[in-house]
Order: C-alpha cells, then structure tokens, then sequence
C-alpha cells in the first residue's frame, strides 16, 4: 500500500524485534517509500528485512560507549537528541512512542500523528515502582534520578502540543495520554502475528505461562500460588533477572524450562489447558498469542487485559479474571477455572484473537492517516 504523501516514521529505538517493532514494521508495509528515524538502531540482518532494509536515520546517542547494550542508560540524552532528527521533508511524521519519539520536532505544514503504546512509564504513574526495583527510591542517587525524571516529565507534557492526533494501543492508555497530557486519543489495538499459531483443540492437563522474568511481569506470584496448589502442574518459559528467586519459589508440581525456542513455547502454548498472565501491562500481546491457539486465560483483571480477553459470563468468553495481584486471587480464579472450563471453547479464543490481526491494524492505520490528512489539508485552505 502506498500514497503520494512523503512519510517519515520515527521510533525511539531499533534493538530488538518485540511489540513495538511489530507496530513499526506494519508502518513501514503500508508506506514502504517512507523513511525511517530512530535514537538508535542495532538490529541484526534478518531483523532488519523485516524493515525492508532500509537505512535507518540515527541520533548522536549511536556514537555513545557501549550504545548497543546500555542505549537506556542515556535517556538523560534523548530528549535532546530526538529533536536533532531533522523530518522537516515530509509531509506526514508517523511516530511510534513508548519514550521520546513523540518529541521530534515538525512545523505547521506538517501533519505529526503519533501512536503511543505508553506516556513514559518510568517518569509518570510507574515512578515509583520503577525506582524501589532499581534501588534508587533514596539516598543521593535516587534524588538525582526523581530530578531528572521531573524534568523528563516537564519535556514530556510540552512536547504533547507538537502532536496533531494521538493513537492509543488501548482504551486503558487512551486514559493515560488523557490524565498525562490533556488530550483524548483514538484507539486502534496494535498488531498481533495470529497467523504464525495454529488453533489446537486438544489440550493437556497442565496450565502455562512464559515471560521475561522481571518484577512487573509477576511471574514469581503464579508460581507461588501453584506450588500451594501440587496438584496442578505449571510449566514455566522464560529468563530474567528474577530467574532465581522465582526457583525457589517453585513446588515440585512447577517445571521452569528457561529460555527456550519459539516453537517450544508455541508447542506448550497450544496444549495447554489454560494460560496465565499476571502483569498489569497496557496491551499485551501474549494473551492475545495464547487466545490465537485456541487457549484460555486466566488473566490479571486490570489494563489493556481487560480489552483483549472475553471473561467467564458474557458471550463467547475466552478466560477469566482475578482481581487481585496475590497468591489467593490467583489459586481462587484457577479453582474456578477448572469448574467452568468446559465454557470457554478453542474455537472461541481463536475467533477472539483474530480480531488483532496485522492486516486489521494496516488497513485501520492507513485509513486513519489518510482521514486525517484530508482533515488537514481542509483546514489549511485559505478562504478569499
């Protein structure tokens, strides 16, 4: 799909090929002669053809020691170095913002949308559970790192004037660019590759999670509470720096399998009788995958979960919900899962999880862009 419109996709970083990437990537299919931005980008090969190999624009920040690994230890400097990136050329700036790709600089005659999977999580709401998992809630350092998120904070909100319209990855973060910057945000859910999972009927008696093992993610929570469940067995997939204590979290009934392959952790998601998602996260993605393999969830009752999974009770239900981020709340909603299960069909979660489709988000996106340029291009007239 393209336009005679010039576009210039900007990112705030290209390291790896994750959720965002994924938002990217679609930009880049529905205007495959637009250019792309980023702070920095250090994709490997094959990622990058998924970018159709273009030449990325970089920032100073790509030239800093050790930018490849420690790229967000220099966040102090990306809100200066995105405004260096010069997109005065384009007519429309499509930008795809977790940080500061928001920020970048555009003038009246440019059309500037920008789809925000979250205001900067670290310098608002999430401040201070950020700061206790890092260590720097007091002393000096910590002092030092709440000035400076003030004044990413202080950025942030001004920059929100520079965007004509934002995009929300869900209603949930439609409601924090709202209390964040004072605007009201459409909401178009971000792409999911459901076409890569296969519906599989048959299920396993075992329930399934996987995840980076980090704070947030709370897989230490579901582990905790299946091993005072022993005769429920949980097979556990991912790596992380909580890797550890979530080991010694785990009964005898909890296989945790590390890293593994992709089609290792899609084999484990199709069989299993459930899968189990404890994070608060603004979309996520993984449920959806789950769903797409015709698999329920029992799932944190809170952000953009709510949007993505059908629970026990309405039609077509595709999982259930705790309300709590405790060990009782999740053995009570998997006690009453094992009751009702025979309610939520395979087929249900797959007919569910199509509805995040790639090719939903392309079309969604290139007639959103193209209203929205008319709009512009309407009020821009001079009327003698």
């Amino acid at each position: 799909m393209s336009t005679g419109k010039n576009i210039g996709i900007v990112v705030d970083w290209l390291v790896t090929y994750a959720g965002a990437e994924r938002v990217v990537k679609d930009f880049v299919d529905v205007y495959p002669n637009s250019e792309l931005y980023s702070v920095v980008e250090f994709l490997n090969d094959d990622a990058k053809k998924l970018f159709h190999n273009k030449k990325v624009n970089t920032t100073f920040i790509q030239k800093f020691p050790s930018a490849k690994k420690k790229y967000q230890k220099y966040l102090p400097f990306m809100t200066l170095a995105v405004e260096q990136l010069d997109v005065s050329k384009h007519d429309v700036v499509l930008s795809s913002s977790h940080a500061v790709a928001k920020g970048v600089l555009t003038g009246p005659d440019q059309l500037h949308i920008s789809y925000v999977h979250s205001p900067i999580r670290y310098a608002w709401d999430m401040q201070h559970q950020y700061l206790r998992e890092a260590g720097l809630n007091k002393g000096l350092k910590g002092f030092l790192a709440k000035w400076l998120l003030h004044k990413v904070r202080v950025w942030d909100y001004r920059t929100a004037n520079g965007v004509d319209h934002f995009i929300a990855n869900s209603q949930f973060i439609a409601r924090r660019i709202k209390k964040v910057y004072g605007r009201e945000a459409d909401v178009i859910y971000p792409p999911v590759d459901v076409d890569r999972f296969t519906l599989h009927e048959k299920k396993d008696d075992f329930y399934f999670t996987a995840s980076r093992m980090v704070p947030y993610k709370r897989i230490d929570l579901i582990v905790e509470a299946f091993s005072k469940m022993p005769d429920k067995k949980l097979v556990v997939i991912g790596d992380g720096s909580e890797m550890a204590k979530i080991k010694s979290k785990a009964g005898s009934n909890v296989e945790i399998m590390g890293y593994q392959s992709n089609e290792v952790m899609v084999d484990h998601m199709q069989r299993a009788k459930a899968f189990v998602f404890a994070a608060e996260e603004d979309f996520g993605i993984t449920p959806v995958e789950a769903q797409a393999c015709g698999t329920p969830v029992i799932a944190f009752g809170k952000g953009g979960a709510l949007e993505t999974i059908r629970p026990y009770g309405v039609e077509k239900p595709t999982g259930i919900f705790f309300d709590h981020q405790t060990i009782e709340s999740v053995m009570e909603a998997v006690k009453k899962f094992d009751v009702i299960d025979d309610a939520i069909t395979p087929q249900n979660c797959r007919e569910n999880a199509v509805r995040f489709s790639s090719e939903r988000f392309k079309k969604e996106i290139a007639d959103y862009v193209e209203e929205k340029w008319s709009l512009f291009n309407e009020t821009k007239k001079i009327r003698y």
